[in-house]
């Protein structure tokens, strides 16, 4: 639905809606990760956080997308270097997506959610903002999910 001016004229309408559209798709377009398209690349833009943030110093054996988990977003086994990650957040914007892989390959040095652990992933920019994020999406579809957690 787009509310305009009852002043604008049909032309006037047309124009504007259209713009309006672009601006969207636009958008879309931005914030739409590349690693939502497989495993593959969620493994690739799993090495190119733990290039920028965490010194190269945590890269998993594999990364898959999963079906939905019950009370997480995704999940880490240290063990085995491996990260599940919910396809809930297939449709989350790019930045939150980062936060959630920042998140998991942390664990990957280390296993608790202690203080050496949070320094590693508020490294990440952006951890607050998708904290918040996360938690609105998960109180307005009533997921009760409430973290990211490793096995």
């Amino acid at each position: 639905m787009v509310l305009i001016p009852a002043s604008m004229s049909r032309a006037e309408e047309k124009h504007w809606v259209a713009e309006m559209e672009r601006k969207l798709q636009r958008t879309e377009i931005r914030r739409a990760s590349p690693a939502r398209e497989s495993d593959a690349a969620l493994l690739a833009r799993c090495a190119q956080l733990s290039a920028r943030y965490l010194d190269r110093q945590a890269l998993p054996a594999s990364v898959r997308w999963v079906p939905p988990m019950r009370t997480r977003w995704a999940s880490c086994t240290p063990a085995d270097r491996t990260i599940r990650v919910s396809d809930r957040l297939q449709n989350v914007p790019a930045w939150v997506l980062d936060y959630v892989l920042v998140h998991e390959l942390a664990h990957l040095r280390v296993a608790a959610h202690n203080a050496e652990f949070w320094e590693l992933v508020r490294r990440y920019p952006k951890t607050e903002r998708a904290i918040g994020y996360l938690e609105g999406l998960s109180a307005a579809a009533g997921w009760g999910i409430s973290e990211l957690d490793e096995d």
